[in-house]
C-alpha cells in the first residue's frame, strides 16, 4: 500500500506540535491522545491497527495483542478529511522536546524507535514491533526486547525529549547512552556493551552499559531522556508525609500552609 501523501509543519519550540494538512479524503494516523485539535470536516475513528492488517479481524486482533505486548495503546486513531476542501488536524507531544519529521522512503530499510517514539503518520505506514536480536541487548538496553517498527514510503512523526541529534554513520561505530537512542533505520546494528572496568562502571556515573550502533545509515538521538527527567522530579519531589527541599523552600511552605497542608 502507498502511503497518503501529507503536507506539515512543525508549530513551536521546545513544546512542538505538528500540523499536517489533509486533501480530501487524505488519512492520517496517530497515538491515542495525541490530537491537539483539528477544524471542522475532518472526521475521526479509533481503529484496531493501522489499516494494513491482513487476515480481518483476527489479523487486527493480532496485531492489537502485540501492541499491547510493547505497552502501547491497543487503538490507532484515523484522521480523515472528510470534506471537499483542505483541512487541518495537529499533533502534540506528551512531554517537553522535538517533533522529528522522517520521510520513511529516504532509509535504507524501516524505521526502528524506542516504545514510546512514535507521534502520527500518514495512512499506508504500517506500525508494528520488533524484537531485538539478542538476548543482553533486551535485557540490558535500556529499551527492552521490543521496539517499534514503522514501514512504509511516506511521512511519520516521532517525538524526542530535549535536543535532537541526527547522526549519518558511514560503516562507524557510535557508543550512545543506552536511554538517549530514539530511532535507527534498520540497516544499523544495534547492540550492547559493558562500560570498561569495575570503578568506570559504579562511579562513572554513566551506568554499567552503553549502547554500541554501527554500520551504515541514520541514527536520532535525544539529549534527555524521559526516563531521566521523571527521575529527577521524583528525587527532589515533596515526600508524602515530610518536608520538601529545594529552592523557593519559604514560598513552598507558605503556599502549603494557604492550602491547608500544614
Amino acid at each position: 500500500m502507498q502511503s497518503h501523501e501529507i503536507d506539515y509543519k512543525i508549530i513551536g519550540d521546545d513544546m512542538q506540535i505538528v500540523e499536517v494538512e489533509l486533501d480530501p479524503n487524505e488519512t492520517v494516523i496517530a497515538e491515542a491522545g495525541a490530537m491537539n485539535y483539528m477544524e471542522d470536516g475532518i472526521k475521526f475513528e479509533a481503529k484496531l491497527g493501522d489499516g494494513r492488517e491482513e487476515g480481518g479481524l483476527l489479523g487486527k486482533l493480532f496485531q492489537a495483542g502485540k501492541r499491547a505486548l510493547a505497552q502501547e495503546s491497543l487503538f490507532i486513531t484515523h484522521f480523515t478529511n472528510v470534506s471537499s476542501g483542505k483541512k487541518h488536524v495537529a499533533f502534540s507531544a506528551p512531554y517537553p522536546g522535538k517533533i522529528i519529521p522522517v520521510d520513511l522512503g529516504s532509509l535504507q530499510g524501516d524505521l526502528l524507535c524506542q516504545k514510546d517514539a512514535f507521534l502520527c503518520a500518514a495512512y499506508g505506514t504500517k506500525i508494528d514491533i520488533a524484537f531485538t536480536k539478542r538476548f543482553g541487548t533486551g535485557l540490558f538496553g535500556g529499551e527492552g526486547f521490543i521496539l517499534e517498527r514503522l514501514k512504509g514510503d511516506g511521512m511519520v512523526f516521532i517525538h524526542a525529549g530535549g535536543t535532537v541529534i541526527k547522526k549519518e554513520l558511514h560503516n562507524e561505530i557510535l557508543r550512545v547512552d543506552t536511554g538517549c537512542i530514539v530511532a535507527f533505520d534498520e540497516s544499523i546494528d544495534y547492540s550492547i556493551e559493558l562500560v570498561g572496568g569495575l570503578k568506570s562502571m559504579f562511579f562513572g556515573g554513566e551506568g554499567m552499559f552503553l549502547a554500541t550502533l554501527s554500520g551504515t545509515g541514520t541514527v536520532y538521538l535525544q539529549s534527555l531522556p524521559f526516563s531521566r527527567l521523571a527521575d529527577r522530579i521524583i528525587e527532589n519531589a515533596p515526600k508524602i508525609g515530610g518536608s520538601s527541599k529545594g529552592e523557593g523552600s519559604i514560598l513552598g511552605s507558605i503556599g502549603r500552609f494557604l492550602d491547608g497542608d500544614d
